[in-house]
């Protein structure tokens, strides 16, 4: 059997490591183009980056052309190596903050989609004071799906996540951190938006269009939905609030987000003490990760906010 040579160098550097964060960004972002904005380099820098690093592998990592983007084979392999690779630098991250009592590093956060109204502020206010104590700190935040917060959670990538509370995983650690209300919501532009909104019926709702989300939610909150018209959906309450305001559909809403509308007179809620529910939020960590210092400061610093 013929050794294999498709190795990186015995000694991984610094130029290394930047072909493997191109080569990540371009498949997690699906392709050259959408890795620009990510990377904030021009699209011949990451062609060249990834075909420097299918010539170092040799191997081929993923096709473009005119037929479009896709990953190979060997490229799926490969990625995945890589992402264990990352997770491990970022675990050597950790336990060195964990000697080093100067807070210097990364914190890596995963944020449900638009929580940054809700009135309470806790994330905000403890990001500040991570900040104000350790300014050498690296804030970087996903903005992603729960599911995808909870895996990333898991395999490294992340330190700490804000999600629903929606199931309990048992690698994980959980905080309780604030709860959101949610109403029925028309427009100015919809059939309802002038009529009685405390008095209309399941049956005369279910007349109208609705938009829902299609991702997970608890069963007390899929019946307040049962009795709605779906004819749309969306992966988050930003396209909820898009269809919404379109006048064509109704949706729920948080009330923290909905507000602006409201104010506005352009968002009436429909039966806004028969038709509502409450979603709880909390805050998640890997069960059983090494101590890492900048973490725990932000944790303190979530338990002091209010």
């Amino acid at each position: 059997m013929s050794a294999n040579k498709n190795l990186l160098p015995k000694q991984i550097g610094d130029a290394h490591i930047r072909l493997l964060r191109i080569f990540r960004a371009v498949i997690e972002s699906g392709g050259f183009a959408a890795a620009e904005i990510e990377l904030n380099i021009s699209r011949p820098a990451i062609s060249q980056a990834i075909t420097e690093l299918e010539s170092l592998m040799k191997m081929k990592l993923c096709h473009r052309g005119r037929a479009g983007f896709s990953i190979t084979s060997e490229g799926e392999q490969f990625y995945q190596a890589t992402m264990q690779l990352m997770s491990s630098l970022e675990t050597f991250r950790s336990q060195v903050n964990a000697i080093n009592t100067e807070l210097v590093g990364d914190l890596n956060i995963g944020i449900t989609d638009n929580l940054v109204t809700i009135p309470q502020m806790r994330l905000t206010k403890a990001l500040s004071t991570l900040k104000h104590k350790a300014p050498n700190v690296v804030i970087n935040i996903k903005m992603i799906p729960p599911i995808d917060i909870e895996t990333q959670i898991i395999d490294g990538q992340l330190h700490i996540g804000i999600v629903p509370e929606l199931r309990t995983l048992p690698g994980l650690n959980y905080r309780k951190l604030y709860k959101e209300t949610s109403l029925l919501y028309c427009s100015d532009q919809h059939p309802l938006f002038n009529q009685d909104l405390d008095s209309i019926s399941d049956s005369a709702l279910s007349q109208y269009d609705a938009v829902v989300p299609n991702y997970p939610q608890p069963v007390s909150i899929k019946q307040q939905q049962n009795v709605l018209n779906a004819t749309a959906t969306s992966t988050d309450r930003e396209g909820i609030a898009f269809l919404i305001l379109t006048g064509r559909f109704i949706g729920f809403l948080p009330t923290h987000y909905a507000e602006r509308w409201v104010n506005q007179d352009k968002l009436r809620a429909i039966g806004s003490h028969t038709r509502s529910f409450s979603t709880k939020f909390s805050v998640i960590t890997r069960k059983g990760a090494r101590d890492n210092l900048i973490l725990q400061a932000y944790l303190d610093a979530l338990e002091s906010s209010t």
